[in-house]
């Protein structure tokens, strides 16, 4: 029976189904593996599904001359602590979640869209603290969200159904930021510069993926071009946002308002932002819901028994 480590408890279900198949290793702790953890799981096992935060660099593959790990199934949609050209040229295939995830992040987008715009966070610690005095006409006043414009930066899966909750939900103006053309099944206009969409809506949501291609692609020029009104929402990764930028932007008065559910040095957030009265926090819930999890434990267990095969993987990156 072939060896498979999980590196991070997961549901019993999917942690019960692995068993049916393989002799299964789970990682108790729920913190990222150390170096030597990296490199003996390539050494160990024949199967290893990691998940976020493990990161697999290019130097973690060289330190293992001959693995004997066939494949690298991530938990996640986003790969992007997984050096997948270093792991190709070892011979690993990697492979990820898609679909999987991508009604609930969409609604983590929104419910923080919601937060941040209508001072909901705000709300909750005033009347946790016992400081709320009663109801007044011009207590914490917001953003009324509907019939606003919306402008998703990152039109894949994630952005076109949090595009399709805004547009038939809340009656939004759509219009985004994609690196190539992309065609949508609702209207919505597409800008053609990042700095362009960012002056003309009212919320931004980001929905890229991780990467270098990506690393601070919403910097001081991005914010100095939204709307002084405007929020920033983040439920993609973190590094995608250079937070001291975004930390200055708030402090100054150029943007309204964040939400964020994913930060630059995860789990690390800065005490500025903890500070602020204007930001809702999510500790990294985008996909945190069961059966999301489930499913995503399913796909990924799908890919690794593809490669026990010696099959292609259904979703290879």
């Amino acid at each position: 029976m072939l060896k498979l480590l999980i590196t991070r408890p997961l549901p019993d279900r999917v942690i019960a189904k692995a068993r049916g198949f393989f002799d299964t290793t789970v990682r108790e702790k729920t913190t990222p593996l150390s170096r030597e953890e990296l490199v003996a799981s390539l050494k160990d096992y024949d199967l290893v599904l990691p998940t976020l935060g493990d990161m697999y660099s290019a130097e973690v593959f060289e330190a293992v001359s001959d693995p004997r790990a066939r494949a690298i199934a991530n938990f996640g949609v986003g790969y992007n602590h997984i050096d997948t050209q270093a792991a190709n040229n070892a011979g690993i295939p990697v492979s990820n979640t898609p679909g999987a995830v991508t009604d609930a992040t969409a609604d983590i987008a929104v419910m923080l869209m919601l937060m941040t715009s209508r001072r909901a966070a705000e709300g909750e610690r005033m009347v946790r603290s016992q400081s709320w005095g009663g109801w007044h006409p011009t207590q914490l006043l917001g953003l009324h969200m509907s019939g606003k414009t919306l402008g998703i930066v990152g039109m894949g899966r994630i952005g076109q159904a949090v595009a399709h909750r805004a547009h038939h939900g809340f009656g939004m103006t759509i219009k985004y930021f994609n690196r190539s053309p992309k065609t949508v099944d609702i209207p919505a206009e597409q800008i053609d510069s990042l700095s362009g969409l960012a002056g003309q809506v009212d919320i931004m949501v980001i929905a890229v993926p991780g990467g270098n291609a990506t690393h601070h692609l919403i910097n001081a020029e991005i914010l100095s071009a939204m709307q002084p009104h405007a929020h920033l929402v983040n439920i993609a990764r973190g590094d995608i946002v250079k937070e001291a930028d975004l930390i200055e932007a708030l402090e100054n008065g150029k943007i309204a308002g964040a939400g964020l559910d994913v930060y630059e040095f995860e789990p690390k957030v800065p005490q500025a932002l903890i500070d602020m009265e204007n930001v809702t926090l999510l500790p990294h819930l985008g996909t945190a819901a069961l059966d999301v999890r489930e499913n995503m434990g399913f796909m990924a267990l799908d890919n690794v028994i593809a490669a026990s095969e010696r099959k292609p993987l259904p979703n290879q990156v």
